[in-house]
């Protein structure tokens, strides 16, 4: 399955309401699986992005449609891309000219 990992940020109300991440995270969870997606991992961060999950999906338009869905609470705004893992990786370069 693609993977994909997924930047964030809290909004001021993601950041007002903090102490229901937690339960956030869950329902994400859930909601991911639902739409054949999985949230391997998250990662609150420090720095520019306030957290980091990596996630496995069926298509690229599962994988946006979930960023929107999450983006639509009004909780974190998100930065989604695709990534290749390294078999992948070296299956794209060895068909390179």
């Amino acid at each position: 399955m693609p993977t994909y990992v997924t930047l964030m940020r809290f909004t001021d109300q993601g950041i007002r309401n903090i102490k229901e991440g937690p339960a956030r995270l869950e329902a994400a969870k859930k909601a991911f699986q639902s739409a054949g997606a999985e949230i391997k991992s998250y990662y609150l961060g420090l720095g520019h992005y306030d957290a980091v999950a990596v996630i496995e999906g069926p298509s690229d338009e599962v994988a946006a449609r979930m960023a929107l869905a999450i983006g639509a609470q009004g909780n974190v705004r998100t930065e989604t891309m695709r990534v290749f893992n390294e078999s992948e990786y070296r299956k794209l370069i060895s068909g390179l000219p």
